[in-house]
């Protein structure tokens, strides 16, 4: 297989997850029903964002974590039919194999990046990862390496910065490992003592927060009673939104950063600490197909720029961009909602409204 049969095989078992602190990939393991990702991906929270090609974005809640290995495992969406992806064999591949890394990096949706095992068995912590010279970048992490048979072989983990092309996967034999230890305890909040290796679950717990076996203090992924708050800005941002009737924790995508539907509009919002604004860009349609409708297009546009009340029309590439910018110090709950309010509204008209008198087109959507 090439890597493009690959992505196109595996597309809707790839998943995307977000956290109030960063993005990453996961994927889909239908033997058993859970998503793998790593545990630095999902950090400390006990729900993460996930959104994939079969389903919108939903709240997953995260089962399993084991921080020797940098591996969780997360709730499967239910009622929706994902592939099957095939977990190889570690003690069939050799240096120079040919591999396949997929994920997210940098919010580059579903990239494939090709390349071959420099080193099939690179000792690190005395834990055993496949060393490839494949790109992996920041949001690929917890996504699968892929031989080119399409079977998993590993989880790309982590990269040496300022090395070039310096990635590593954890082998396919201890995330099948994993698995079948947690199968027993499945839906109960589970964690893999660092010390011993005993699994721990909310059942065997001594005290809330000691192993049962060798007496280390661990942590389950539980959801706390109140769930921990931004501060300043972002929680201005936040509390508008709310308000506004979106759940924060499906829009939030990595620090100071949300993402938001309206109608057949996403609206992308960001808060820059280095110059205090905070943006809000509705990504509406796209340009005509027809160039006879494009100059009527651009002076419909320059002209409704007067009467849009603090918001601004713009073309970015192909798309058509409805934008409300707030400096910090003048953000208010009060004039946030107004702002964000009129934003999401006039979002959703202008796309149904220059699709229909422009012929604007859809926007082309990962």
């Amino acid at each position: 297989m090439d890597p493009q049969q690959i992505i196109e095989q595996y597309q809707k078992a790839i998943i995307q997850i977000a956290t109030g602190g960063g993005t990453g990939t996961g994927f889909y393991v239908k033997e058993f029903d859970l998503i793998v990702t790593n545990a630095h991906v999902v950090a400390e929270d006990a729900e993460v964002t996930i959104a994939g090609k079969a389903f919108d974005k939903a709240l997953a809640r995260v089962w399993y974590t084991d921080r020797k290995h940098d591996l969780a495992f997360l709730q499967a969406p239910q009622g929706i039919e994902l592939p099957e992806i095939r977990l190889g064999r570690y003690e069939q591949l050799k240096d120079g194999d040919s591999v396949v890394a997929i994920g997210h990096p940098y919010g580059l949706n579903y990239t494939a990046t090709q390349g071959v095992i420099s080193k099939v068995d690179r000792i690190r912590d005395g834990i055993k990862y496949i060393q490839i010279d494949a790109a992996i970048n920041p949001g690929n992490s917890g996504g699968p390496l892929v031989n080119m048979s399409g079977e998993i072989i590993g989880v790309n983990s982590f990269i040496i910065r300022g090395g070039d092309n310096l990635g590593f996967a954890l082998p396919v034999n201890y995330l099948r490992d994993a698995l079948q230890m947690y199968q027993p305890s499945k839906g109960l909040a589970s964690t893999r003592c660092f010390s011993c290796d005993y699994m721990v679950t909310s059942a065997n717990i001594d005290s809330g927060k000691y192993c049962p076996s060798c007496g280390t203090e661990v942590k389950l992924p539980e959801v706390p009673e109140k769930e921990v708050e931004p501060v300043g800005a972002a929680k201005t941002v936040e509390d508008i939104l709310r308000e506004l009737g979106k759940d924060v924790r499906l829009a939030r995508e990595g620090v100071n950063n949300w993402s938001v539907k309206e109608g057949s509009a996403k609206i992308k919002i960001a808060y820059n600490p280095d110059n205090y604004f905070i943006a809000g860009d509705a990504y509406l349609c796209q340009m005509p197909a027809d160039p006879v409708k494009i100059k009527p297009l651009y002076k419909f546009l320059l002209e409704e720029n007067f009467r849009t009340n603090g918001l601004v029309l713009s073309c970015v590439k192909q798309n058509i961009v409805l934008s409300a910018i707030i400096y910090d110090l003048d953000l208010t709950r009060e004039n946030g909602v107004a702002a964000f309010r009129n934003l999401f509204q006039k979002a959703d008209h202008y796309d149904d409204f220059l699709k229909h008198e422009y012929g604007c087109t859809d926007r082309l959507e990962e």
